[in-house]
C-alpha cells in the first residue's frame, strides 16, 4: 500500500470513527505548490455540513485519530478553511525511485482490467480516399486508447470497420470510370458527388493497365482494394496497426443486416409508415423515431451500425469502445437504441462512444486546405512527411479529444521548448546523456548500497513525487478513455527534470550523492519513456 493509499484509508477511518457516512469518499492529491505538502484532502470541508462542526475542527479531529507511521507522514498541517496538508519523510519519497527501476519497462502497469477483452474501434474510414488529418488524430486517440487499456490489464483487440458499401462507394466507382473513359479520349466528366483528387486518376491508370474487362463490379473491386491499400500504408507511416478489419459489405452477403432487422421487427420495435420501415427509437432517449428502410428499399446508415455491433457481442467483446468524429454525435443514441430494443442483454452504455472534434492545420501563419494528390483536404502522411510521425501523434494527443486542435506545422519544427514533444524527448536524451559522458552503463545499473535518502533538494523531491504518480496517471487516463492527460503529464515531468538537470550536477559530485542522483536519472529515464511508448512515441538517447 502506498504513503497516499494509507493516507486515505485512515482518513476514512478516522472520518467513520467521527460519525460520517460509510460511503465517505475522500479525495487525496498533490498540492498545487509543492511548498504546501506532499498530499492534501479537502475531507474536512465536504464533512462540515453532515457533521455539523466546522471544517477546522473536523481537521484537528481527523488529524488526532489518523495512525500514519505506516505511511511515513512527518507532520499534518491544517490550514485555509480546512485542508489538510500532508508531509512525508524525505527518505520515504525517495524510495520511489527504487521502485521505478525495478519495474523499469513495466513500471505503471497494472491488473484493473483482470484481461478481460475489449473492442476498440478506430479510424474506420471510408475506402474512398487518403486518410485526412481527422483520420490521423483518431488513429491517435483509438491506438492510446487501446494501449493505456493494455497497461491497465485489459485484453485489447483492435479493429478497423470499412464501409465498404453504400453511396460514397458508388460514387468513388463512377469517378475512378469518369477518369478510365477520360483516358480512353473521353471528355472527363466527374458525377455529382464524385471524388476529384488525383489519387483517382492514379487507380484509373492503374485499372487500365491492368487490363481488366471494365463493368461497375470490376471498377468497384478495384478502386475499393485499391484505395484500402493505400490507407493501409497511411496507417503505417503512422505506426498503428491493427488486429482485424471488418467489412461492412460483410453484413449483406452475410445475411447479418437482413436478420438484425427480422429480429426487431419480432420485438415488435418497428413499424411500417410512408412506404418506410421506422425503428421505436424514441423509446430508448432518441427525440424521435428514425427511418431503418427507405421508400427504395435501401437501408438508412445506422442499420448496418447495429447489425456490426451485434456481431461484436457475440464475439464475446462486452466491452466496446467506438473512437469516431464529433460529426457521428447523433449515431451513438440510434445505435445505443437499436441494441436495446433487440432485448439481448446489452447494456445500455453500449458501446461506448470517444468523439473528436476535426483538426485545422496551419503553416506560416495560414490555414493549409488542401493536398496535391487528395486535393480538397490534408492527408495525414503530407503531415507525417513534413514533420515526423513522433510530433504528429504526440499534437495530435496533447488535447482532450472534444477539443477543436489546430496544428501549427511550423511549431511541431521547432528544435525549442516551444515544441511540445522536442521538450519531452529532449528530457529523456538528457537522462540518458549523464550515463553517456559518465560511460556508465544506464541498463545494468546498481542500485546496492545507494543513499536515496540524500536525495532531498526541493527539485528532486518535487520529480520524485512526479514520477511515482506515473501509474496513478496511466489509471486515470484508462479509465477516463483520455490520453491526452499522458501527454500533459509528460510534460510536467519533462519540465520537473530539466530544471533538475540544470540546477544540480550528478558527475562529479561526492559519491553519495551522485550514486543516488544517477539512480534518479535512471528513474526518469524510465517513466520518460514509457510515457512516450503509450503515445506511439520513440524516446530518442539523441537529441
Amino acid at each position: 500500500m502506498t504513503s497516499a493509499e494509507r493516507i486515505r484509508a485512515e482518513l476514512i477511518a478516522a472520518a467513520r470513527e467521527l460519525g460520517a457516512d460509510e460511503s465517505v469518499d475522500p479525495v487525496i492529491e498533490r498540492p498545487r505548490e509543492p511548498s504546501l505538502g506532499d498530499w492534501t484532502t479537502n475531507l474536512a470541508m465536504t464533512l462540515a455540513r453532515p457533521l455539523r462542526k466546522k471544517p477546522a475542527e473536523i481537521a484537528g479531529l481527523l488529524r488526532d485519530r489518523m495512525r500514519l507511521a505506516d505511511a511515513h507522514v512527518e507532520r499534518i498541517d491544517i490550514a485555509g478553511p480546512g485542508f489538510m496538508n500532508f508531509w512525508l519523510d524525505p527518505a520515504r519519497i525517495a524510495d520511489s525511485v527504487r521502485d521505478v527501476i525495478f519495474a523499469d519497462a513495466d513500471f505503471g502497469r497494472t491488473n484493473a482490467g483482470n484481461s478481460e477483452p475489449v473492442n476498440i474501434e478506430f479510424v474506420s474510414a471510408n475506402p474512398t480516399g487518403p486518410l485526412h488529418v481527422g483520420h490521423g488524430r483518431q488513429a491517435a486517440l483509438g491506438d492510446a486508447i487501446a494501449t493505456l487499456l493494455e497497461w491497465t490489464g485489459w485484453k485489447v483487440s483492435r479493429e478497423f470497420y470499412y464501409n465498404d458499401a453504400g453511396v460514397q462507394i458508388e460514387n468513388l466507382s463512377k469517378s475512378v470510370n469518369a477518369w478510365v473513359n477520360s483516358l480512353e479520349g473521353a471528355t472527363l466528366e466527374i458525377p455529382e458527388g464524385g471524388y476529384h483528387g488525383e489519387y483517382i486518376r492514379e487507380i484509373a491508370e492503374r485499372f487500365v493497365q491492368s487490363g481488366a474487362k471494365k463493368n461497375d463490379e470490376s471498377l468497384r473491386e478495384f478502386a475499393v482494394a485499391a484505395l484500402r491499400a493505400e490507407q493501409d500504408l497511411d496507417l503505417q507511416a503512422f505506426g498503428v496497426k491493427f488486429d482485424r478489419y471488418f467489412l461492412e459489405s460483410s453484413l449483406y452477403s452475410d445475411g447479418k443486416v437482413e436478420s438484425t432487422v427480422q429480429e426487431l421487427r419480432k420485438a415488435g420495435m418497428t413499424y411500417e409508415s410512408e412506404g418506410a420501415l421506422w425503428l421505436k427509437t424514441s423509446e430508448f432517449g432518441d427525440d424521435k423515431d428514425r427511418v431503418m428502410r427507405k421508400r427504395d428499399g435501401t437501408y438508412t446508415y445506422f442499420v448496418p451500425d447495429v447489425a456490426y455491433h451485434v456481431t461484436k457481442w457475440d464475439r464475446g467483446f462486452h466491452r466496446a469502445i467506438d473512437v469516431q468524429g464529433a460529426d457521428h454525435h447523433s449515431t451513438t443514441t440510434r445505435v445505443r437504441a437499436g441494441l436495446q430494443a433487440l432485448d439481448m442483454g446489452i447494456p445500455s452504455d453500449y458501446p461506448e462512444y470517444v468523439l473528436h472534434q476535426m483538426v485545422t492545420v496551419m503553416k506560416s501563419g495560414e490555414e493549409v486546405k488542401i493536398s496535391k494528390r487528395a486535393g480538397s483536404y490534408v492527408t495525414v502522411r503530407d503531415l507525417i512527411n513534413e514533420v515526423g510521425r513522433d510530433a504528429v501523434r504526440f499534437f495530435f494527443l496533447m488535447r482532450k479529444s472534444d477539443s477543436q486542435l489546430v496544428f501549427d506545422i511550423d511549431v511541431a519544427l521547432k528544435q525549442s521548448e516551444e515544441n511540445p514533444v522536442y521538450y519531452v524527448q529532449m528530457a529523456h536524451a538528457r537522462m540518458c546523456g549523464i550515463f553517456r559522458v559518465g560511460e556508465i552503463d544506464r541498463e545494468s545499473y546498481s542500485l546496492e548500497g545507494i543513499d536515496l535518502g540524500v536525495l532531498r533538494e526541493p527539485e528532486e523531491q518535487e520529480l520524485i513525487n512526479a514520477l511515482a504518480d506515473f501509474p496513478r496517471e496511466i489509471a486515470g487516463a484508462a479509465a477516463a478513455l483520455e490520453p491526452h492527460r499522458i501527454a500533459t503529464y509528460l510534460g510536467e515531468t519533462a519540465r520537473l527534470a530539466h530544471l533538475w538537470y540544470h540546477k544540480h550536477h550528478v558527475l562529479g559530485e561526492p559519491e553519495p550523492i551522485m550514486r543516488a542522483r544517477l539512480a534518479l536519472a535512471r528513474s526518469a529515464q524510465i517513466v520518460i519513456r514509457n510515457g512516450l511508448g503509450i503515445l506511439g512515441i520513440s524516446a530518442p538517447e539523441r537529441m
